[in-house]
């Protein structure tokens, strides 16, 4: 659970700024919303054939939000709900850094979704090389895995990790292919159908 609230509470927040919430009402309404997913042990009761996860989140915190709107900011935080620890001091650069004037709540979500979902494969794949003891290696070529790495920076990145342009080459392709491969595992988790995979990297590139 831990990692789906880290995963999923910064487009939720996106979506209810760009609602009009202010910061601190919207970061009480994704507490109070994930704490209810667990109250109520309502993942366990997804219906996964009906569709997509980000969906079932978004529609689920619409109810939240129509069976909450008439409490106090102040009743939502502590009592006998269970406390996340969210990461929210950045939240409202990376919000702004999200917004564009004519964009909608559900717009901001779905923006704020892909680039989640893409930090989220890029970290378990900074953890396979960390564990490999590769940590230079992931931090000298993560630039690469948005394929815009010219001719000169090969050069100049095989000279400084010292290897041969042909074995950086290699190196870089191999992480490519994992992220591809990681990218793939994490939306198989959140379609209904294994045939949607496609589909949805497809919509998560327009996302962007």
């Amino acid at each position: 659970m831990d990692e789906l609230v880290q995963a999923y509470w910064f487009p939720l927040y996106a979506y209810l700024r760009r609602r009009g919430c202010t910061p601190p009402q919207a970061e009480d309404l994704v507490q109070g919303f994930f704490a209810r997913l667990l109250e109520k042990d309502a993942l366990a009761l997804v219906d996964r054939e009906r569709g997509k996860f980000r969906s079932f989140l978004l529609t689920s915190l619409k109810h939240f939000m129509t069976d909450e709107h008439r409490k106090a900011t102040a009743d939502k935080r502590g009592g006998a709900r269970q406390i996340f620890s969210l990461d929210t001091p950045d939240a409202e650069g990376r919000y702004a850094l999200a917004l564009a004037d004519t964009i909608t709540p559900e717009k901001v979500f779905e923006r704020t979704w892909a680039i989640a979902v893409l930090n989220q494969v890029v970290t378990r794949l900074e953890g396979e090389y960390s564990a490999r003891g590769r940590d230079d290696t992931f931090s000298a070529l993560r630039h690469c895995l948005d394929g815009q790495t010219d001719t000169q920076s090969y050069t100049e990145l095989a000279e400084r990790l010292g290897m041969t342009e042909t074995a950086l080459r290699v190196t870089v392709h191999r992480m490519r292919q994992r992220y591809r491969e990681l990218l793939r595992e994490e939306i198989l988790q959140t379609v209904a159908d294994p045939g949607l995979v496609d589909e949805e990297l497809r919509y998560l590139a327009q996302c962007l």
